[in-house]
């Protein structure tokens, strides 16, 4: 009888917590909702979130904060949303770095497969290797040239700075080029792209999105993207893979995590809404002019994605020995 007794109440129990999560996502957002963006304002990230967190909020009908948390490789602004209340109306807007953090980072205040819960990948976007037009540089090859001539000198800039995804994404291209690069850390894309165009970096990997006003105004040669195959925003430019580094490729994704804990209901309520307006023809088009291809997974396929890129960089800063120390 008290087995039988404490079956219905543990039934009774799930039935009311369902009901009461439905509810929670019925009614979500229920006030404005933060949008915490790791990166700091006119890079290619803070671009594309700014884009998405209007329709979100047109859709919602309620106010979408933006709030730019730069610094540390993106982890400040990470540890912002990873100590939020877990109810959906503080949302991390987080990119590729989010990936490298757990190897690159020895000390963190927050563990990034625990706690967080990955919601929607948004976009996926790549890298362009860019020099001034004045540059004497013409391709990958002659880049790769300089670099094994003088060992340590050739530098580049990374718009999220140290243990961002432009950083590793110039240690990845100097290990599988045997070269040695010189980093310089920047809190966001257009502060590296001043300094490239203004002599003091030699090249900069930067964002497509970023990089592209410039390309197209003449200040900065292209000589590769990151993609595996060639960008519809660049059609000319080889990637960096057929230009002289087989197998090379970045994809600096764009994707919504909120802190773990936050109801399943609400997860796929965001995932779900979000998922419809990326997905839209007027989207992908703004997407692709600001040199990103749109997504809109579900949680668990990019969860599963998440987890395969954590893997992956942190092959990467092992290989090149890297730390945050």
């Amino acid at each position: 009888m008290i087995q039988w007794l404490r079956v219905v109440l543990c039934a009774s129990a799930m039935v009311v917590s369902g009901f009461a999560s439905a509810q929670d996502a019925a009614a979500f957002p229920s006030r404005p909702v933060r949008m915490v963006i790791h990166i700091g304002p006119g890079s290619s990230m803070d671009i594309i979130g700014r884009v998405l967190g209007q329709k979100m909020s047109d859709a919602w009908g309620q106010s979408l904060i933006v709030d730019n948390r730069a610094g540390a490789g993106g982890t400040i602004g990470m540890d912002v949303v990873a100590k939020a209340p877990p109810d959906g109306h503080t949302i991390l807007f987080g990119s590729g770095s989010m990936a490298i953090a757990p190897s690159f980072y020895k000390k963190l205040p927050f563990d990034t497969l625990r706690d967080f819960d990955p919601v929607t990948q948004i976009t996926s976007r790549y890298n362009a290797l860019v020099v001034p037009v004045s540059s004497p540089l013409n391709s990958v090859k002659d880049v790769i040239a300089l670099a094994k001539s003088k060992p340590g000198h050739v530098s580049y800039g990374s718009g999220g700075g140290t243990g961002s995804s432009d950083h590793l994404a110039g240690e990845l291209f100097a290990l599988m080029t045997g070269t040695q690069l010189l980093h310089v850390p920047y809190k966001s894309g257009p502060q590296a792209m001043t300094d490239l165009i203004g002599g003091q970096l030699v090249i900069y990997m930067g964002g497509v999105p970023v990089n592209l006003p410039m390309i197209k105004s003449g200040k900065l040669r292209p000589l590769g993207v990151s993609s595996l195959k060639r960008i519809s925003q660049l059609p000319d430019v080889p990637t960096i893979a057929e230009a002289g580094v087989p197998g090379f490729e970045v994809n600096v994704w764009y994707g919504l995590f909120v802190p773990r804990g936050t109801p399943p209901k609400i997860i796929e309520k965001i995932s779900a809404d979000v998922s419809r307006i990326v997905k839209t023809p007027e989207m992908r088009e703004r997407f692709a002019g600001l040199g990103a291809d749109s997504e809109g997974t579900t949680p668990a396929e990019f969860s599963r994605y998440f987890r395969a890129d954590v893997a992956k960089w942190t092959k990467v800063v092992k290989a090149a020995k890297l730390s945050s120390d």
